[in-house]
């Protein structure tokens, strides 16, 4: 058990205890619990005795005694009696945006209600608005969160498909040499809809045999057939796909079932179109079928039919960014404010990576929930940051690693930047991100955006929407206001690589390029191993068609440090 799969189990319990009316005081003890162990970095809490928990922070002997046997087998009898005596459709309304354990409490006790239909149901006849404490924009809310929760069934992250993806081509690779992921995953889709798996067989039914044997898969009989198995793994929704392919249709096969529909459709220069030069005759390669159509190579990442071969009258493929070029990570926390490391930490395995320059920014002041900074924090960490530069300068004089001074800034609810202009002026650049009042309407929010935009010390937009895939949808923003705006006052916009987030959406990279605004590539590490969710943005970036020549932190640091200068006379 990881340390936060344990802090989840603890705050499900402090839910489920307010959910069934218990003692105040236990609630509030497994939540001061979980708030303290989120924090907790210095160790494994399944490697700890209870007496070893009892020193920590807001952990008492009874809560202790409770992480041991979480520790060893995922639960305790109180959270087992307290799951035993919640249905299931109410324990799915902790998902819905808006409303807590109190809340779901009278819904369940006042109006009968324990499934997601039944509620929907009673906002629609109007029962919920009545409910005290509710009233008609609470159940308005409801049913938005609803909609948005239908909509996102049966999908994954990016991420998230990927390892699904992964545990099945492992367990195939074992009995075929050739097992291939094609589809949304593919395409570096950052919601995937269906997970598809090409092997490459004489034998369907051998195939079948082995897909039987693997035991965390569940075959769906009815809507399978003797060439495609269909079913999902245990406990993951997403539908998957297996479907055995004959040797010598393996590029044809990959190809078609990696492009969309729009994309198969695009019409070649003899007036047919893409897919009929892809499904007959056999080929040995995937960019034949675009020599045979008349077309320049598509990477799989842009074969969307969103727009790729006008992008291609442009650009190659080769000018598409790419995680080598990448120079520097920007965009990181360290122990500072919410993160797992320490800058020093943070910055040394920056460096080990390869790269020539961390960006370290962490939360502002307002960011209270974060630990967000405190003007004495800064010069603190203002001060730890000169010493370690001169350290990395004393150890490689001819090419030194180098931290520069970042932060993250709230932007207010008025659009201004947390901190007075005294203490802004003392970073190197600024990342400014909307954390609060997520509920704005489209117009408010778009001008708090542009004030932001507008402040001169900031220099990259961050998570430009505020989304978290599958669980929060973004605030609305007028993107090309936003993104006209930012190439009016030189500002940098962010495609966050969080898995999470991958925002800015790729849909609008082609827009930021046209108007000649820079995109950067952040990963919003709360870790070292953070890091590596570049790979993510990376990916989203090219589908998007981002050139290394407008991606910012594919500057060099002399490069950056020139910019960088220029930006704050502006």
């Amino acid at each position: 058990m990881s340390n936060p799969e344990i802090v989840e189990i603890l705050e499900l319990t402090a839910k489920l205890l307010e959910l069934h009316d218990a003692d105040p005081f236990k609630i509030k003890g497994y939540s001061i619990a979980a708030f303290y162990l989120d924090k907790y970095k210095d160790g494994e809490l399944q490697y700890m005795t209870e007496q070893e928990l009892t020193k920590l922070q807001g952990i008492g002997k009874s809560t202790a005694g409770k992480i041991v046997q979480i520790a060893k087998t995922g639960t305790f009898p109180e959270l087992e009696e307290l799951l035993s005596n919640t249905p299931l459709g109410v324990m799915e309304m902790f998902n819905i945006k808006g409303i807590g354990p109190k809340k779901i409490a009278l819904l369940w006790r006042e109006l009968g209600i324990d499934n997601l239909h039944e509620l929907e149901l009673a906002c629609l006849n109007g029962s919920v608005s009545k409910l005290k404490g509710f009233g008609g924009s609470i159940q308005q809310k409801i049913l938005e969160s609803l909609a948005f929760l239908k909509d996102q069934a049966g999908k994954l992250r990016m991420d998230k498909a990927e390892n699904v993806a992964g545990l099945i081509v492992n367990e195939l690779k074992k009995n075929f040499e050739e097992v291939v992921v094609a589809g949304d995953i593919r395409r570096k889709a950052e919601i995937v809809d269906a997970i598809k798996i090409l092997v490459k067989t004489e034998s369907p039914a051998l195939l079948q045999n082995i897909l039987g044997g693997i035991a965390f898969l569940v075959q769906d009989e009815k809507i399978s057939s003797p060439f495609i198995w269909r079913g999902n793994v245990q406990e993951v929704a997403v539908s998957i796909e297996v479907i055995a392919v004959k040797p010598e249709r393996m590029v044809n096969e990959l190809f078609l079932e990696t492009a969309t529909a729009d994309h198969l459709g695009y019409p070649t220069t003899s007036g047919s179109t893409i897919w009929k030069n892809a499904v007959y005759e056999p080929v040995e390669n995937e960019e034949s079928i675009y020599v045979k159509s008349g077309l320049p190579y598509i990477v799989p990442e842009m074969r969307e039919g969103a727009g790729e071969f006008e992008w291609a009258e442009k650009h190659g493929n080769d000018q598409l960014v790419t995680w080598d070029d990448l120079k520097g990570i920007l965009h990181n926390h360290s122990t500072y404010s919410d993160g797992q490391h320490t800058l020093e930490q943070m910055a040394l395995y920056c460096r080990e990576l390869g790269f020539e320059y961390l960006g370290i920014a962490d939360h502002s002041q307002t960011a209270t929930y974060a630990q967000g900074l405190k003007v004495e924090d800064v010069i603190r960490q203002h001060e730890e940051i000169v010493r370690l530069n001169a350290r990395f300068a004393a150890e490689n004089p001819e090419k030194p690693f180098k931290i520069l001074k970042g932060i993250e800034s709230d932007i207010l609810g008025d659009g201004s930047l947390d901190y007075p202009a005294e203490v802004l002026a003392t970073f190197d650049y600024i990342v400014a991100s909307v954390h609060s009042n997520l509920t704005m309407s489209q117009e408010r929010a778009t001008a708090r955006l542009l004030k932001a935009i507008e402040n001169p010390y900031t220099t990259i937009l961050g998570h430009p929407t505020g989304r978290l895939l599958l669980s929060r949808e973004g605030y609305p923003i007028d993107h090309k206001v936003i993104i006209d705006a930012c190439a009016e006052h030189k500002v940098v916009v962010e495609i966050n690589a969080s898995p999470w987030r991958l925002d800015l959406d790729w849909r609008w990279i082609s827009y930021c390029m046209e108007k000649d605004v820079l995109l950067s590539i952040n990963p919003d590490a709360h870790s070292k191993e953070g890091y590596l969710d570049m790979h993510y943005g990376v990916a989203v970036a090219r589908k998007g068609g981002l050139t290394k020549s407008m991606t910012f932190n594919a500057l060099s640091l002399e490069e950056m440090e020139a910019y960088l200068g220029k930006k704050i006379l502006r």
